[in-house]
């Protein structure tokens, strides 16, 4: 049965079993003919297909992300679509991926905090951890994006700090770790308990590098 034929839509379902099931075959197996298939749903009119291709897409990712890399431009693409599924759902692909193709995704940044500054709160959530992994993965990139993330830590929702301090901390290094422990130890002060040592705890691993 070929991969497309697997997705739940396709299936009759309306549960992510299926999508999951396919994910996890097509990591395992590596099958790059049956995640070429799926890649190429994500062009397929019916928006319950692109859901899905876009959840297999992405569940790969987490599993073995060298596997749908080469997909990084077609992730991108989908963050201009007018259907929010796919712009979440792209920016959590390029979340998996962002190690990989730091370089496709570096030249596309501004479009990508553009997205973030009007999207939803998973879009932002991992629309910071993919800049924080391309600022990573080389210095140039770090120099140009940390700057945006120390001030979206300065500023984002006192309860998502822990979550995308955690992110961040992805691309804090030597040269920039001091600004990143003032912005969090700021925060930390606000902070109430539940949320107060996974601050500490970021602080102590940033203070390590």
């Amino acid at each position: 049965m070929s991969a497309i034929n697997q997705i739940a839509t396709a299936m009759g379902r309306r549960d992510e079993v299926p999508n999951l099931e396919l994910a996890k075959s097509l990591a395992e197996s590596g099958d790059t003919c049956g995640i070429a298939e799926i890649a190429a749903g994500l062009q397929r009119p019916d928006k319950a297909v692109q859901a899905d291709c876009i959840k297999v897409l992405y569940e790969i990712g987490h599993l073995r992300p060298d596997l749908v890399s080469a997909y990084a431009s077609a992730f991108l693409k989908l963050l201009s679509s007018k259907n929010n599924r796919l712009v979440w759902g792209g920016m959590i692909a390029l979340s998996t991926v962002a190690p990989l193709a730091a370089d496709v995704i570096f030249k596309r940044a501004d479009d990508i905090i553009g997205v973030m500054e009007r999207g939803s709160v998973i879009t932002v959530e991992n629309g910071v951890k993919t800049l924080a992994l391309v600022a990573a993965a080389n210095p140039r990139y770090a120099e140009q994006l940390f700057p945006y993330l120390l001030n979206h830590l300065k500023t984002c929702r006192e309860k998502d700090v822990p979550q995308h301090a955690e992110h961040v901390l992805a691309a804090v290094n030597t040269g920039n770790k001091d600004a990143y422990i003032a912005v969090i130890a700021r925060r930390l002060a606000a902070a109430p308990a539940a949320r107060a040592g996974r601050l500490r705890k970021v602080i102590n691993l940033a203070a390590a590098k």
